[in-house]
Parts: structure tokens; sequence; C-alpha cells
């Protein structure tokens, strides 16, 4: 009723970066779409009842009531007065998906003990600490002090509630208090800007989105859309619980009147053309005096190389998605394309919602797999185990998709326990598994493969963490090898393999680059194209998400000529030579087959072993730099990058990567409909109008550097320990093997 209401009288609030893309209002039929889509959710428990919505209440009012009678307590025993002492305040915050409106049944909370000054984070840790000890309703009690954002965990009467804490420098914190303020971050400690972040995140997405109600509903079909396709999982390399939020945010500015059946078909058309690295932005990235580090590729080198970069809307702007790789990026490509061709069905009538909700066949999609398995002799020696092995994986992901003859290495988030057989060996036993595609090349009979290095060095990094943080014990151990899909049986139960019903969607594994998919209907007409019959927003996609091409060559150019001179961050101008260059080799026909052979040793740690890894490891000089908060410096917002376009540089002058990646081809004009990606044969004249009225577009948008990432070169050299200190020997046999493969024509 709020937004028709507001129909009536347009022009309505802008929200975004641009102008949205279609303002018509929902017809009846979308009501109904809407509606089903809901009825289709609730089979999965998605949406939780007034009682056990009313208990989360309940609870966060006695968990607030906690923190005021502590920090009261606390300012008597500092000897406070007793006037000032009786109204310091002191104040929960909620963020995350309970305060965004989207947990499901039994989600815990995510919430910030906000404090005032006289109160140390040591203060939190310690005697917050022990009060919460003695609450019978309180069980599971435990503090988490060195984390990238220190936390105490806890069940409170069956809700699990994560208690980050941040002291504010002010005598007071009123139950008025206004987080979104910048100011309150002055002169903070990093951790207790880190703390408040998730905070005014969360309530920046909601203020930046047109309808509250529509945005909920989408983001959750979203978040069990892609918890259920297995890209859910920030740590993994997909996207977390807050990019998730960004995107579903986007897509409604973009669409503000929209029901929630429209903007879930929306979001799968938008960013299944959405042309990456630009970044997804919800507002203009804002200027502050506070000199903290924040998201920006003219400035930070290392910002240049992520590959989707999705950015928070508060003040210091972050990217939410660091940890995403190219493999990782083309599998969530995929599903997007995926999703359009689903919903496209079901807004046709020829499909229903549960089919969105389909789970991926993960085991029968590819015909290569690696195995990761991580064993402990005891139970919680285990559970610390497996938790910092599933924390480096994507470091493995990352060291895979390096290599010359890998496309893709594709991680099921979901770990799977050992057999019998393996927890007979090992003790307790956990499994991930992930889906590799060999890049085909032309006329060779057979191609070697040596993965030894490249896994050898992932579990060397392991070690090395594990002893770094004192959790290496005894009996911990970590392994990898190579099966073929029609081995898995050996791993994994009957039902865990089974094959269900073909789905409609290519598989990655037959593309070549798997980066580059073109996805074909039953009917065999291409869907890179949307359905959307209204040329206006296939040629205003284009201009939203690809910024002028031809600005941002001479931008990058002149920016990273700029940075190098100012900041001595110069990466290595490396001519890397294709292996497959001279070669002419066939391709794999689909009876690809690969032979394994496993030895009980494999080379000395950190030695090179070359061949096809040569290229590999000169690209692994290209690192991403530092991506945490902190408190570096930073050049000042308005001098790093001048308002005006640069002046074209000198020619010959190029970015560090261009031996590299291959430049796009760029006339220099401004895209139209006639050059716009999405060709569907729109009216011109349409498309010139639309483009008129959206010349803001190009105006504001922030102008960022752009690099091919096809051939990725990442890994956070800030979450490894040194790679010079040494692996741990002390009585601990540390399992080497070797696995070599032969990929015959």
């Amino acid at each position: 009723s709020h937004s028709t209401s507001r129909l009536q009288n347009q022009p309505q609030r802008h929200y975004g970066i641009t102008s949205p893309i279609s303002l018509a209002p929902p017809k009846d039929i979308d009501c109904i779409h809407t509606q089903k889509l809901v009825e289709a959710m609730k089979l999965f428990g998605v949406f939780e009842d007034e009682d056990e919505l009313n208990h989360r209440l309940v609870v966060l009012g006695k968990l607030n009531n906690l923190v005021k009678e502590w920090i009261l307590e606390l300012g008597e025993s500092k000897n406070l007065p007793p006037s000032a002492a009786a109204n310091v305040g002191g104040k929960i915050f909620t963020f995350g998906s309970y305060r965004l409106g989207v947990h499901t049944k039994g989600a815990d909370i995510d919430a910030v003990c906000v404090a005032p000054r006289h109160v140390e984070r040591s203060d939190f840790f310690q005697s917050f600490f022990e009060k919460l000890k003695h609450q019978e309703e309180i069980k599971n009690l435990r503090a988490v002090e060195d984390a990238y954002v220190p936390v105490v965990k806890f069940e409170f009467d069956g809700i699990e509630i994560d208690l980050v804490f941040a002291r504010l420098s002010m005598q007071t914190v009123s139950d008025n208090l206004d987080l979104g303020d910048d100011s309150r971050l002055r002169s903070l400690d990093i951790r207790c800007i880190r703390s408040l972040n998730g905070c005014r995140v969360t309530d920046e997405i909601l203020h930046l989105v047109p309808n509250k109600d529509n945005f909920r509903l989408t983001l959750r079909a979203i978040k069990l859309w892609a918890k259920r396709r297995g890209i859910y999982s920030n740590m993994l390399g997909f996207l977390g619980g807050v990019s998730w939020a960004m995107l579903v945010a986007r897509t409604c500015q973009l669409y503000p009147n929209a029901l929630a059946s429209t903007l879930v078909n929306k979001f799968f058309l938008v960013f299944s053309k959405w042309e990456w690295p630009n970044p997804v932005l919800l507002k203009q990235p804002e200027e502050s005096n506070l000199n903290l580090p924040v998201w920006d590729p003219r400035v930070n080198p290392s910002d240049r190389y992520h590959v989707m970069p999705i950015i928070t809307p508060a003040y210091p702007q972050q990217n939410s998605t660091y940890n995403v790789s190219a493999s990782t990026r083309a599998v969530m490509i995929e599903e997007f394309k995926h999703g359009l061709v689903v919903t496209n069905e079901i807004l046709q009538g020829k499909s229903d919602w549960p089919k969105l909700f389909e789970p991926l066949n993960f085991f029968q999609k590819y015909k290569h797999y690696i195995v990761l398995t991580a064993s402990a002799f005891t139970e919680d020696h285990h559970l610390e185990w497996i938790g910092l092995v599933e924390s480096k994986i994507r470091v493995l992901v990352g060291n895979l998709e390096r290599n010359e003859f890998i496309t893709i290495a594709h991680v099921k988030p979901q770990s799977f326990p050992g057999n019998q057989e393996l927890s007979k060996q090992s003790g307790y036993v956990s499994m991930w598994f992930l889906g590799i595609v060999f890049r085909k090349v032309e006329n060779a009979e057979s191609i070697n493969i040596d993965l030894t290095y490249v896994i050898q060095s992932f579990t060397d990094t392991v070690y090395r963490q594990a002893n770094h943080l004192n959790v290496l014990k005894e009996g911990m151990k970590i392994e990898a090898a190579h099966v073929k899909r029609k081995h898995l049986h050996y791993f994994l139960p009957a039902e865990t393999l089974q094959k269900r019903k073909k789905q409609n969607m290519p598989d990655i594994s037959q593309n070549a680059s798997g980066l580059q998919c073109k996805r074909t209907s039953s009917d065999g007409s291409c869907l890179d194209s949307s359905r959307d019959t209204d040329s206006r927003t296939t040629s205003l996609l284009n201009k939203i998400t690809k910024l002028d091409t031809s600005t941002a060559e001479i931008e990058r150019n002149a920016v990273y000529q700029r940075s190098n001179s100012a900041n001595r961050e110069k990466a290595p101008r490396v001519a890397v030579p294709s292996v497959s260059k001279g070669l002419s080799v066939p391709g794999f026909d689909s009876k690809m087959e690969a032979t394994v052979a496993i030895r009980t040793s494999g080379p000395p740690t950190g030695c090179t072993i070359p061949g096809p890894n040569a290229v590999s490891q000169v690209r692994a000089h290209f690192v991403q730099g530092q991506h945490e908060l902190s408190g570096t410096p930073i050049m000042d917002f308005k001098n790093a990058a001048p308002k005006r376009p640069y002046s074209p540089t000198p020619k010959g002058s190029r970015s560090p990567t261009s031996e590299e990646y291959p430049k796009k081809t760029v006339d220099g004009e401004k895209l139209t409909g006639q050059d716009s990606a999405f060709k569907d044969g729109g009216n011109l004249e349409d498309v010139r109008r639309r483009a008129a009225e959206n010349a803001v577009l190009g105006g504001k948008s922030m102008l960022i550097p752009i690099i091919n990432t096809t051939r990725p070169q990442r890994l956070s050299s800030k979450e490894l320990p040194d790679s010079s200190s040494p692996v741990p020997t002390n009585s601990i046999r540390i399992i080497k093997r070797s696995i070599k493969l032969t990929l015959n024509g």
C-alpha cells in the first residue's frame, strides 16, 4: 500500500547512483507470482512465527539489561561519581540478517555491545564474560579474542548470539544513539570500528532501498536459492549474507516499484549481464576527514585485482567480496544465468518456483574432482582442525586456478564425514570436494599435469598456520587426492551421488574457458540477451554496469603511473609466455581420461617444480594486498583522482599487465543500443530518448580502472604467515604425495 500510494505522485525519490531502469508498477499477475513464491519458500522453514519472533525480542531485552547493569557496576568499581555512573548507559545494537529482517528459523543473532569510554575492551572479555557465566539461561559460552572482529559467542535461552564490542569516546551511550554518524568513529580503536561497521552497513542498506518489504522478501528468496545451489559462503570464496543483501538492494534501486517475483527475475537479469570487475555501489562513496583506508582502486593498487567488487555503503567503504576468485565468480555467473532461465520460465507460466530452489547436482557436474581430507584423533582436535582447514580452502582454489591447465576449481561448501574405513585409520575425518575443469588444448595426444607442488604448498600453508596459532596437535592430518567421477563412490554413499533428472543447464565443464559461457534454452535460442522485450532495459543495464571503457583505460594507465612514482608499488612487468604458444594441439573430446600416480614422498618444502607451474609461479607475484581495515594512512580522496578526465597518456604507456591481458578494442564512442552487449533489436529512438534521460549515469559514475581478470593473480598476503617460516617437524608426520595426471586426447 505504501508503494502504490507513492506511485500516484511521480516523480518519486531517486535511489542509487543511477536512474532506475523501470518505474513500472506491479500488475495483478505479479501479485499472484509473489504469493506463489512465498508459498514455495515456506516449505524450507524460511519464516519464523510470531512466538519465535517475540522470544527473540525478549532475549535481546534481557541481554540489553545485563549490559546496562554491568556498565553501571563497572562505573562504580572505577570510582565514577554516583550521578555520572547512573547515567552512563550502554546499549545492544543488532546487525546482519536479524536486523535486516531476513533471518530464518533457528538463525543466530549478530549484535554489538556499545559502551562509553570508561569501559575497556579487556573489561568486556573479563568482567562481562564472568557476568554472562553466572546467568542460568546462558550456555555454550566462549570468547574468540584474537579474531579479526573479536567476539563472545553464547546461547541465550535457546538462541545463538554472536556479540562484538565497541567502545565510543563518549561519556554516555544513550538509548537514542545514532551509530550512522561518521563522527562516532573518531579516535576509535580499529577493532571497535570493525565492530560498528556491521551495524552501520546494515542500517545504510535498509536506508537505501525504496521498499523494505519487497527488499526483504526478495533477499529471503535469493539467500535460499544461493544456499540450495551451493554458492553461499564468504569463507570459501562465494558471497556471504551482506554481499547478497547489497546485490538485492541494487536490484531494488533499479526497479523501485517491482514486487518480489519480478525482483528475483531482474536480479538474475542484472547480475548475469554485469560487466565485472566494475563495482556494485549502492551510493557514491563519501569522503571523510577521518583518514581511514577505503576501497579505491585509483589509490590502492591491490584493489585493482578484486574480481567481483561489491562495496559496502557506510564509511569506511570496503569490498565485501575480496575472497572471490576467478573460479568462484565463474561458477556464480553460471548460476545467475541458470536462475534467469528458470525465472523466465516461471513468469511465463511454464514452470513453478520450487524449480528455482532445486539443489545443484554437484557430483554429476564434473569429470574430475580433488578430495581434501582433514583428520584428527579426538573430536575436540577435529573441530579445531577443520575450522582452520576450511578457512584456507580458498588458498587451494587460488593455487589450482593459477595452473595453466585448470580453468575452474569449484569447491562444494558442504563437508562430508569420512567413511568407516577412513575413520578407522585416522579417527575423526571430514572431506571437501572440488570439481575441476581442465583447459582444452589443441593438437595434443596427451598432456601431463603435475599438481604435486600446488597441493603441497597448500598443505604446508595450513600446517604452518596451525603451528603459528599453536593449534597443531599429534594426529592432525590433511591430505588431497585426485578422483574421477566414476570413483567417487569409494568416498561417498550412493544416496549422495545418485543422479537426478538432468536440468536444463549446460555444464561449465564442457566450456573451454568456463568464464565466457553462453546459455542455450531448450529451443536452441541464445539466452544471453534478456527475454525482457523492453530494449531500453538492456541498453540502460549496459550503461549502468559498463563505464566508458576508453576513459577508464586512460585513467588506469595514468593512475598506475602516478601510483608507481608515488607509492613505489610497481608490479613486475613480466612478459608471461603462454604454455600452449607454438603448440598446435587438438582439444580433448568428451572421453578425456586421466591417470593418477601416487607416491609416498614429494619434493621438499619450498622446492620449485619446473614445467607447467613455472608460469603460475610468475603469476603468483601479483598478489592481492591489504584487504583489512587498518590504521594505514591513505592518500587524500580529493587529490587521489582528479574530477576531470585524464588527458590521454603518451603512446606506448600501458598498464602493468598489458603483456598478459589483451585490451578490448574500443572506438571511443559512447555505448548505444546498437553497441549494447545485450542486442535485442530494440527501437533506436527509444534507446536514445532513454539515454538522454539518463545522461547523468555517465557523469556520476565513479571511474574505476578496469582490468581483464580472466587470468587470476590473487592470494591475500596478509592472511598467511611468512612463507619463510619453517613447516613444523616436531614429531608430527606430514604426508607428502605426488599427484600427476595424464589427460589423453
